[in-house]
């Protein structure tokens, strides 16, 4: 099963683009807020914003930096947005304006698909805007380029936001993005037709298995649904969980060489393609977007998914049924009790060339307040990036976004280098040759792991 979220909502993974698409059209044809998009508690009153902390009174991301000058910004800060988020972006702008009145904000909304390519044309015509919010998997693409500048110190309070999603903006140690969503994909699945079986939630792999073939004999077609269709980058960021839940990984951890053939690793792919030979995982699909129907009409009993399926099913079947059938949980442990999720997101990134970093960095700053983050959680569903956001009772009060926050601390993000796409692509295939008896898990991740080696990790 397709499981991309568009947000790379791939490995930093969000959404794929089919699946933004949907959840916009979505929530779009409800009439309501895309807050939506992630359960019944997500919208953001007057008295709960009142009660969060702003930066000046210590609860939030925010500090004095010794890279940005005192008062208020000024000037005009150009700012490429990409995907179907920036459409929203401008619902921010008015109180960042209130209180800095002699600033201007001109966004250009950027397809995702073209982002890198346009920002890439941009710092070889030296014509880059001043601040970019960019998905986590577009990246190392760009931050390759070393055309961005490092986070001044003390902009943010690196504590204040999640360890794993902080890294997803770092090179070598240096923060080149300040985070600005996030997301980790949980194990959501049919929990009434658990309970009917008798087989309790899955903790672990052995625990995944026995809830597969439970399923399986009450006539569910095919209980589990993993990211396939097509096998690619997004599938091979999925089959990266499993690795390191058994103490492996496709990369190293300081990102310089690939490790995508280790015993770890082809232990897991044994184990993972195992669940397809048994008859656990369709190799044909269902996508993610089809993930609805085929859970509602129970052909599909558990998924590996972003918090946004809850408010697909929401939609299609209303919030009764979501919570009278649906539960979720963190991902399974491998067999020593590691955990691993994949995280993604999007953050903000400042070029070097930039007319006017200054405002574009406390425009970052602004954003990095825990209230900013809740407003944008109302409108976009996207989750914050600062923990104590999470605490807010239109986060804290969802028992399944509190599966994603425990998942967050164990989270795995796509590898942080410039040749993850092209990499993750030829693993994807050599996964589903696998998975389709072509060839065994040493033989597929040998020839990843030859590939990989000729082209590097791109710097």
């Amino acid at each position: 099963m397709q499981e991309g979220g568009p947000q790379r909502c791939a490995p930093g993974l969000h959404l794929t683009t089919r699946e933004r698409t949907a959840t916009m059209m979505r929530t779009t044809k409800t009439g309501m807020s895309r807050a939506a998009g992630l359960g019944a508690a997500v919208a953001i009153t007057a008295v709960t914003l009142a009660g969060c902390g702003r930066a000046d009174d210590g609860a939030g991301a925010s500090g004095a930096s010794e890279g940005v000058s005192d008062g208020p910004a000024t000037g005009t800060i150009e700012l490429w947005a990409a995907g179907a988020e920036g459409e929203e972006l401008p619902e921010l702008f008015d109180a960042f304006i209130e209180d800095n009145p002699d600033v201007d904000i001109n966004m250009t909304p950027i397809p995702e698909e073209d982002f890198v390519t346009k920002m890439t044309a941009a710092i070889a015509a030296g014509t880059v805007p001043d601040l970019i919010y960019v998905f986590a998997e577009h990246q190392p693409a760009l931050f390759a380029t070393e055309a961005f500048a490092p986070v001044p110190d003390g902009l943010v309070d690196e504590s204040a936001f999640f360890e794993s999603v902080w890294e997803t903006g770092q090179v070598d140690d240096v923060a080149y993005g300040v985070p600005w969503f996030t997301y980790a994909r949980v194990f959501q699945y049919r929990a009434d037709l658990a309970e009917a079986a008798g087989v309790d939630a899955p903790e672990n792999w052995d625990d995944l298995r026995e809830f597969a073939r439970t399923l399986k004999d009450t006539g569910v077609a095919y209980p589990l649904g993993f990211y396939v269709v097509p096998f690619d980058e997004y599938t091979a960021a999925q089959f990266d969980t499993f690795a390191h839940q058994n103490g492996g990984g496709i990369i190293d951890d300081d990102n310089s060489a690939w490790t995508i053939n280790s015993p770890e690793n082809v232990e897991a792919l044994e184990f993972y393609s195992s669940l397809f030979a048994d008859g656990f995982v369709s190799p044909d699909g269902p996508t993610s977007v089809d993930s609805v129907a085929y859970l509602t009409e129970g052909r599909l009993a558990g998924v590996l998914n972003g918090p946004w399926l809850r408010g697909w099913i929401k939609d299609a079947n209303g919030q009764e049924w979501l919570d009278a059938h649906m539960a979720a949980l963190v991902p399974p442990a491998g067999p020593d009790g590691e955990r691993a999720a994949s995280i993604g997101g999007g953050n903000w990134a400042v070029p070097e060339d930039a007319d006017n970093a200054d405002a574009a960095w406390k425009f970052v700053q602004y954003a990095s307040e825990p209230e900013v983050q809740l407003t944008w959680f109302g409108l976009m569903g996207n989750l914050p990036t600062v923990k104590v956001a999470w605490d807010d009772p239109a986060i804290a009060d969802d028992e399944a976004l509190d599966e994603v926050r425990a998942a967050m601390e164990f989270g795995v993000p796509i590898p942080a280098v410039p040749t993850w796409n092209q990499v993750g692509k030829i693993l994807g295939e050599q996964i589903e040759r696998v998975v389709r008896g072509g060839a065994t898990p040493q033989e597929a991740l040998d020839t990843a792991q030859a590939e990989a080696e000729s082209i590097g990790v791109g710097r």
